[in-house]
């Protein structure tokens, strides 16, 4: 399994509840029981993509001649943040990075964008890069996995930006739920490999710690909004 993308796909970050936070596209590879080739970037835009990530993997890769089961591509969510964003710059980027994949893996994989995500939010600008993915997925015949409902205190951060370990979790059942429409053997389950428990204090002790980081962030929020007038 071949992957690209930004943070979200490569993972890392904190615990919680004694989960490791690792990526969406590695819990995929572990329940298809597929060996994992990561080139995602934190920060990463789709010109990071093209410009970084597929060439260091044409010069780094073991064996230019072997196919990869499946590949993934979700990016877009430093794109659109971006205070210069083209929607149309992005759609034709997107449809050269997928097309690379389609170059080397039998199938692909795409992730829309929560429409959640972000703050302040702007889901007409999201929605705009979501059409566009659906419309590049559509025309390389690429599974689109819908995340657009995607939220939550238990699987976002407090940035409303990256996922959660159990958040990853969650994007990949869903990611292998789809798969398996596409014929793919679900070998294991991600929620079979984890393991954790939950006490009343340490519930009120995460519910505290996002109380906070949630304030500091509409705080920066509010003083830059200050700045703006």
């Amino acid at each position: 399994m071949l992957a690209l993308g930004d943070s979200i796909t490569n993972g890392g970050g904190e615990l919680q509840w004694g989960v490791a936070l690792q990526s969406w596209a590695l819990w995929t590879a572990r329940g298809l029981g597929l060996s994992y080739s990561p080139h995602a970037v934190d920060g990463a835009t789709v010109d990071d993509v093209l410009g970084h990530q597929i060439p260091r993997f044409e010069r780094t890769v073991a064996d230019p001649s072997a196919r990869y089961r499946l590949g993934c591509l979700y990016i877009g969510t430093n794109d659109l943040r971006h205070p210069d964003f083209e929607p149309d710059r992005f759609e034709s980027g997107f449809d050269r990075a997928l097309g690379f994949l389609a170059d080397y893996c039998d199938q692909l994989l795409t992730a829309t964008i929560p429409l959640d995500m972000g703050r302040p939010r702007n889901r007409e600008a999201i929605e705009r890069v979501n059409r566009a993915i659906e419309r590049v997925a559509a025309g390389h015949d690429a599974a689109v996995l819908d995340l657009r409902g995607f939220g939550g205190r238990q699987v976002m951060m407090a940035d409303h930006v990256h996922p959660t370990a159990l958040g990853q979790v969650a994007i990949a059942e869903r990611a292998l739920d789809l798969l398996a429409t596409r014929g793919f053997e679900i070998r294991i389950r991600p929620t079979d490999l984890v393991s954790y428990r939950t006490t009343r204090w340490g519930r009120l002790r995460g519910d505290a710690t996002y109380a906070y980081r949630h304030l500091k962030q509409d705080l920066r929020l509010l003083a830059s909004a200050g700045r703006r007038r």
